[in-house]
């Protein structure tokens, strides 16, 4: 198996717009790799075929390391924390840890609603979806739940979900700049989080791409 140390290729999709493409590459780079996140344009006439040539479902991200191949955004997330499990990205507790990966899962099968009529566009601010269905609207108040929830009761270990950078709080990164995108009302509890997120050092990398690729 190859080591931390050698160079990961992270093909992702426009990073203003690509949800699943953030999530890895923020439990990578708190794992300690060296991301070389190569760009491939969604929504383009040639984009199936340019994906299809790096990843074997036709999805990004997906990260080529060594001669491993992994096309799935969690999948790539419990790698990195396998291969470095000194950053901690599930926590040391097994009961903590549970519920780190309960909400990491949610994250990744539900909130179809959030998703539909809260696209992620990163770099922009817009106001919210007048017609935001109720299932969106009970995504949101969901994720306010989760969020309170865990900044409540781990509060004392750090300003992440669960005190330090965790892969749950990758899968939320997303849902961080949905929350900042459409200027999501929340509880000062959760716009501590936000900004803690909005801060961190592997997302402000990907804004800088972001701007780049927006560009």
């Amino acid at each position: 198996m190859p080591d931390q140390n050698i160079g990961a290729v992270l093909y992702i999709g426009d990073a203003h717009i690509s949800t699943w493409s953030l999530r890895p590459y923020l439990a990578l780079r708190h794992a300690g790799f060296q991301v070389d996140a190569r760009l491939i344009r969604l929504r383009q006439p040639q984009s199936k075929a340019d994906i299809l040539n790096v990843s074997p479902n036709g999805k990004v991200p997906c990260l080529h390391h060594g001669d491993l191949i992994i096309p799935d955004s969690l999948a790539i997330c419990e790698y990195a924390h396998e291969l470095a499990p000194h950053a901690r990205l599930w926590p040391e507790d097994r009961a903590i840890r549970a519920h780190a990966r309960a909400i990491s899962c949610e994250m990744h099968s539900g909130f179809a609603g959030l998703r539909r009529d809260l696209p992620m566009d990163m770099l922009n601010r817009l106001p919210a979806p007048p017609a935001a269905a109720d299932d969106a609207l009970a995504d949101i108040e969901r994720v306010k739940q989760i969020w309170t929830a865990c900044r409540m009761k781990y509060a004392g270990l750090g300003p992440y979900l669960f005190g330090h950078f965790t892969i749950a709080d990758a899968m939320f990164g997303p849902v961080v700049s949905r929350f900042t995108t459409y200027n999501v009302e929340t509880s000062p509890l959760l716009a501590d989080y936000i900004a803690t997120m909005w801060q961190d050092h592997a997302m402000s990398e990907w804004l800088a791409l972001a701007e780049v690729h927006q560009g």
